[in-house]
């Protein structure tokens, strides 16, 4: 199997429904850099946009209130449970958002419609991202632009390495993937990410940092069920003894004392804004 169709088995499967499960706290996480990077695409009344790997719809939804009516928005994505959920959110905002379950990256998209392509953590999953980038690129406006924004590398996020780092030495960890694999983290090295967008076709590529602060959970036990939920703990403590789970448990908890704030557990997140023109 490769890895864009373990991608779609993992987001039509646990991952799609915790995501359904929490997404009003997880959207409110990543609300900070889906800002920045809508600030930063700056869709303007009339503009036509799509919403690459859009999830529940947050930047969707955002997006239409600026386009106005004059103005489209497409959000596509692989999981059949967050684009349910997107609709339910449009139809009940009455936005004008639209939503598709398709696989950017190889979906049927018309020529030079869009212009803007944008994405809030959506574009790291394609097994080949130089194709699936071209294949995007041809139905942008010749004028159009590429915005989006992506994780940095896991050890400058605290929400895994955290955790996985608190558990290591108490559990049996799986030898890490290549860097280029798809998944959260394989747009962390900056020249790949020129690469793919530069082969692709993309000109005048900009790859700023953007570091934010990240309100996690009100307490400890909180941050804990979170970690669990989202990222590769639950993952790493499968099947494992009850006595061992017990273990990672606290110290994963440990780690997120130190992190303990007034407003509740404040997790570190590092991520690129990356803008590209239809060059």
């Amino acid at each position: 199997m490769t890895a864009e169709k373990v991608q779609a088995s993992d987001w039509n499967g646990r991952n799609g429904d915790q995501w359904v499960a929490h997404q009003a706290s997880l959207d409110q996480m990543l609300a900070p850099f889906g800002a920045a990077a809508i600030a930063v695409a700056a869709p303007q009344p009339g503009d036509h946009i799509l919403d690459i790997g859009c999830g529940a719809g947050d930047s969707s939804l955002h997006i239409a209130g600026l386009v106005g009516q004059a103005g489209t928005v497409m959000g596509l994505d692989i999981s059949a449970a967050l684009i349910e959920r997107a609709g339910e959110r449009a139809r009940s905002a009455g936005s004008s958002a639209l939503f598709q379950l398709a696989d950017a990256g190889r979906a049927p998209l018309p020529v030079a419609t869009y212009d803007c392509l944008f994405s809030r953590f959506g574009v790291m999953f394609f097994d080949d991202p130089v194709a699936a980038f071209g294949h995007m690129r041809s139905a942008l406006k010749p004028d159009g632009r590429l915005v989006f924004v992506c994780w940095r590398t896991a050890a400058e996020n605290d929400w895994v390495s955290l955790p996985m780092g608190a558990i290591k030495g108490i559990v049996p960890l799986a030898a890490p993937s290549p860097p280029e694999t798809p998944g959260p983290f394989s747009f962390g090295n900056v020249d790949r990410v020129h690469h793919i967008l530069s082969t692709a076709g993309f000109g005048n590529i900009m790859i700023t940092p953007f570091d934010h602060a990240i309100p996690f959970a009100p307490d400890v036990a909180g941050a804990v069920r979170r970690a669990c939920d989202v990222g590769p703990l639950e993952r790493a403590l499968l099947g494992q003894p009850e006595t061992v789970r017990a273990q990672a448990m606290q110290a994963v908890g440990d780690a997120f004392v130190g992190r303990m704030t007034a407003e509740g557990v404040v997790i570190n997140g590092a991520a690129w804004i990356v803008t590209a023109a239809a060059a």
